[in-house]
């Protein structure tokens, strides 16, 4: 069976991709796992500068999910190129490689530094991260911001670059159109609904941010159906994510129309799923006489479950 699938110029082993955020840099489950096995890891997000944050608390569960405003903490880009990247680079890691920033500028400066080190092998551009105030969703959250700044990093550099799209808008798919004609060799989507929880007792947030990002199950069904969205109004690849927590979640996110998939909250819950998840993919294409997964993708029968349904 042939579980790779292409994301641009980029081929991936398969289609499970660890989710920005939720994994670290990568290197701190190195020891668990073999990280090459993996289709791709979205390190942590970077500035140019070190971050430290929110304050705690940052991460609070709830049904279905949980809440976090972690507000993008990171050691910055020169660290990781030297710190991190080195390690990553020795264990044949796919490396996507999560860039933030406040202004336009410094997207493409995070991006150009990136350009100049091996091992790097594609952007993904954090334009949609619900928990700061600067930078980062101001630019998701326009059309214009979006095609600006995925514009300016396309001029510096040659690596695929993967615009992570944000929910919290009302046409996610217009976000994507805007995306692909400045450049973009595919998108990523979703990120986390921006949330609250509160603390009856007190009558305080849960959270030192007050407002954070949800993600887990809970999103989902929303997730799957803009990623369906988006299918049918770009031709470049979409990255799927969204509460996914087995095989059969992955299996949706690709026959809605995504390519790959990223897993986040998953691991926080088991940092072993990717076995399990590699392991269900493939029982289902035996089931379903399948030789490449590719051939999933974008396979939703509209028509036979609306007749179905009517009958």
């Amino acid at each position: 069976m042939d579980l790779s699938v292409r994301i641009g110029s980029l081929t991936l082993k398969n289609p499970l991709v660890a989710a920005s955020g939720c994994f670290g840099y990568g290197v701190e489950y190195a020891d668990l796992f073999d990280l090459s096995s993996l289709g791709g890891v979205a390190v942590k997000g970077l500035f140019l500068s070190e971050r430290e944050g929110h304050p705690a608390p940052r991460i609070v569960e709830t049904p279905a999910g949980m809440l976090n405003a972690i507000g993008l903490q990171g050691i910055g880009v020169r660290r990781f190129v030297t710190e991190k990247l080195p390690e990553l680079r020795t264990r044949n890691v796919t490396v996507v490689v999560n860039v933030c920033g406040t202004t336009i500028d410094e997207y493409a400066e995070v991006s150009r530094i990136l350009s100049d080190h091996e091992g790097v092998h594609a952007i993904e551009l954090n334009i949609s991260c619900p928990n700061i105030k600067e930078g980062g969703i101001q630019f998701g959250c326009s059309l214009i911001g979006t095609r600006d700044v995925v514009s300016a990093v396309r001029k510096v550099t040659k690596l695929p670059i993967i615009p992570k799209l944000t929910p919290n808008v009302t046409d996610v798919a217009a976000f994507a159109i805007a995306a692909e004609d400045a450049g973009a060799d595919a998108v990523s989507l979703v990120n986390t609904f921006l949330a609250m929880v509160i603390d009856v007792e007190t009558r305080r947030p849960k959270i030192s941010n007050g407002l954070g990002g949800l993600s887990g199950p809970a999103i989902r069904p929303i997730a799957v159906r803009m990623v369906h969205e988006c299918r049918q109004a770009v031709k470049i690849p979409i990255i799927g994510m969204g509460g996914i927590m087995d095989a059969r979640d992955v299996l949706e996110f690709m026959i809605a129309g995504a390519t790959a998939v990223q897993v986040g909250t998953a691991n926080f819950v088991d940092p072993l799923v990717w076995g399990k998840l590699l392991d269900g993919v493939q029982d289902y294409m035996r089931r379903h006489d399948l030789t490449r997964i590719s051939d999933l993708v974008g396979t939703l029968d509209l028509k036979g479950k609306v007749a179905a349904a009517a009958h």
